[in-house]
Order: structure tokens, then sequence, then C-alpha cells
């Protein structure tokens, strides 16, 4: 390979990292508008915060099941088309929910296509970032996760602002011409990772077959595949109902709804430093090792909002949960291209992606339940630290595997 050729290629892995960022703040930053649009569509609509809330829990089972499909095809085509095709049907979704006349019509919108849309976006650009490191690899992932983590920052603000001032439809409205506006020309600069490209090119002249080695049911029926998918369930089941609940549970202890917002907000800059530690931990000493940590670490806060009443208990406890489960997240895709080869690893990030949305369902709708049922969210944090448990239990195993060794592309 020339030298030019190998240069340009170690420069543009970079610019694949700051696509995958912005493409992910701004799709998950429209997804996780509705938190801060619960109590305004509840008011103007009368529909009931559980129905309201259900509509996210819809989009995290369409977000789930989205994901293994649109790993999968990113495997086959390339991420480029993939994350295309998603940011237009986001645009869609959103506009439409927008004029939504009925619940139900507004959890199908919002709910299904919406989750479907985000789906194009996380597994396959986490499956393309790996793929474009062999080296800070867990850095890499963390910068793009952190991208994702600006959406508290800046979606969310812009929500509150764009909702007080034209009401929540509107606010759809706008949002939806934000994404397309965005992520249509961003997704243009997407590329495959360099050695499946290659791989592919040397093949073609010849015919010859690329070994098969590792097979996608082999790798789903392992021990490595199972635990991962476990442990993706039990964090995001941790800490979903947390994130969707905070500005509601905020505003319901007597908290102004800018300033419940602000702490959603920090949650997410707190966030964004976990994903930077946690990702740099991991390269040092071992993403396993970094997550076990991180888990246990999750669960101990996530009870912490059972205590919180004022605004600086708040800010305080949102600062440290924030931190602690978006360091979470990034490791769960480095950990799966060090136990499993590049070909698959949209497959194997999107079943990944798929159990961690089944977990991200479960909070929204529980949250709404125990809340309309107790008039408050204590069994909310009591139920979330059971589960961080179950996944720092559940991690723990993964450390006590065998690492697999794989080859760097197609192996």
């Amino acid at each position: 390979m020339p030298a030019w050729t190998k240069a340009l290629r170690t420069h543009y892995r970079w610019v694949i990292v700051a696509a995958g960022g912005v493409l992910g703040c701004v799709a998950i930053g429209a997804l996780f508008s509705l938190p801060v649009l619960l109590r305004p569509i509840a008011q103007d609509t009368g529909w009931s915060t559980t129905g309201i809330s259900s509509a996210m829990t819809f989009a995290f089972i369409a977000l789930a099941l989205g994901s293994i499909a649109w790993g999968h095809l990113s495997d086959r085509f390339g991420p480029r088309l993939i994350v295309l095709a998603g940011s237009l049907l986001l645009t869609g979704g959103l506009a439409l929910a927008s004029v939504a006349t009925s619940l139900v019509t507004f959890q199908l919108l919002f709910g299904v296509v919406v989750g479907v849309s985000a789906a194009a976006i996380f597994a396959p650009m986490m499956a393309c970032v790996t793929g474009w490191f062999d080296t800070r690899r867990s850095l890499a992932v963390s910068l793009v996760s952190a991208g994702m983590g600006m959406a508290p920052m800046t979606m969310s603000p812009l929500a509150a602002w764009l909702v007080g001032a034209y009401g929540w439809r509107t606010t759809l409205q706008i949002i939806a011409v934000l994404v397309v506006a965005i992520m249509v020309p961003v997704a243009l600069l997407v590329r495959r990772p360099p050695a499946l490209v290659d791989d592919a090119v040397a093949a073609a002249p010849s015919g010859a077959a690329v070994a098969p080695g590792l097979s996608i049911g082999q790798a789903m029926r392992s021990a490595p595949f199972v635990i991962l998918v476990v442990t993706s369930f039990l964090s995001c089941a941790t800490h979903s109902g947390p994130i969707f609940h905070t500005v509601n549970y905020a505003v319901a202890c007597g908290i102004p709804l800018m300033a419940a917002v602000s702490i959603y907000s920090l949650e997410g800059l707190a966030g964004m430093g976990g994903r930077l530690v946690f990702g740099l931990l991991g390269d040092r000493f071992g993403a396993a090792r970094v997550l076990v940590l991180a888990l246990l670490a999750q669960a101990i806060v996530a009870l912490g909002y059972v205590f919180a009443r004022e605004l600086g208990s708040f800010y305080t406890v949102a600062a440290l949960f924030g931190f602690t489960y978006a360091g979470v997240m990034p490791l769960f895709a480095v950990i799966a291209r060090e136990n499993f080869p590049l070909r698959m690893m949209g497959t194997v990030i999107g079943s990944t992606t798929m159990a961690s949305s089944l977990g991200m369902a479960l909070g929204p709708v529980v949250g709404g339940l125990i809340y309309d049922s107790f008039a408050g969210y204590a069994w909310l944090f009591i139920g979330a630290f059971s589960l961080g448990l179950g996944a720092f239990l559940a991690a723990l195993a993964f450390t006590r595997l065998p690492r697999r060794q794989v080859a760097p592309a197609m192996a």
C-alpha cells in the first residue's frame, strides 16, 4: 500500500469517529426528546403518563428488533447505505408523530418508526468504528459514544425551549427538519473499514472463497456472546428507568421544567467524561475488568436517586449516575471486537444492542406504572439497584472466560 494511502486511511478513521458522534447525537437526541415532552404532551392531550411512556417502550422494542436486522445488513451492504436509510426514516417518523391525533397512533409512529430508524445508526456505526481501529479502539468507540452523549446537552435543552415557545407538535416537526439537514450529509461521509474493502477486492479477481472460520451461529451459541447479551440487557434495564423519568421525577419534587432538564443535561455532560475515562481505562487495563467495576458503581449510584429531593442533590446524583452508566456502554462494543471477527461485527453488536434495547424498554413503562400507582418513583430506583447488581454479577462471569484471539479483518 502506498505511504500516502496509508496516511489518508489513518487520518480518515477520525472522520469516521466524528461522523458517528454527530449521527448518534442527533438520532439519540431525537429519540430522547420524549422525556422532555412527556408532561407537555400529557397536559395538551389528556393521555396518561403510562400511555405516553409506552411509546418509548415501543421505541426500544423496535430498536431491539431493528438492531440485529440493520447490523446484519450493514455487514452485507456497508454502513453508509444503512445510516442514510435510517436518517430518512427517522425524519419521516418524527414528522408523522407530530400530527398524531390518538395515543395509539402516536405510540406506533414515535415508538415503532422512530425506534426502528434509530437502530440503523447505533450498531452499524459502532461496528464500523471498531473495524477502523486496531489500536486505541476503546478510546475511538468512547468518542463516538461521547458524541451520542451530547444529546442531553444539545437536543434536550433545544426541545425544552421549543416546546415552551411552540408546543410539542411543532417541536417534533422542527427536530425532523434538523435530522434531515444534519444527518443525511454526514451519513455520506461513512465508509467501510479498509480491512473489509481490501479483502473483498483481493478475493474478487481469483474468485477464491474466504475461509468460513467461526460461523454466526457458532458465535451466537458461544459463552462470550451469551454473557455479553445478558449483561447488556441487565445494564440497560438498570439505567433506563432513571434516565427516562429523571425530568418528571424532578418536576414532581417541585423543580421547574427548565431546571429539571438541566439535571438531564448535567447527566449527559458527566456521561461524556465517563465515556472518555472508561475508554482510556479500557485500553490500559482491559475492557472486561473496567466493565465489572463500572457496573457495580452504576448500581450503587442509581439507588442515590431515592434520596434526591432538592436541585443540588439531583445534580450530585445525576453527575455520578451519568458518569457511570455512560462509561459502561462503549465497553460492550470493544469486548465484542476482542472476541469475534470483524466480518460479523454488525450482527454481533446488533445482537447486543437488541438486548440493550429490550432492557431500555422496561424503564419507561415500568416507571410510568410505578408513578401512576404510587405517586412516586422510590420503587423504580430500588428496582434499578437490584438489576444493576445482576449486571455486575453477569460481567464477573465474563472475566473468567479465556480471551479469544481474532485476526484484525476477516478471520
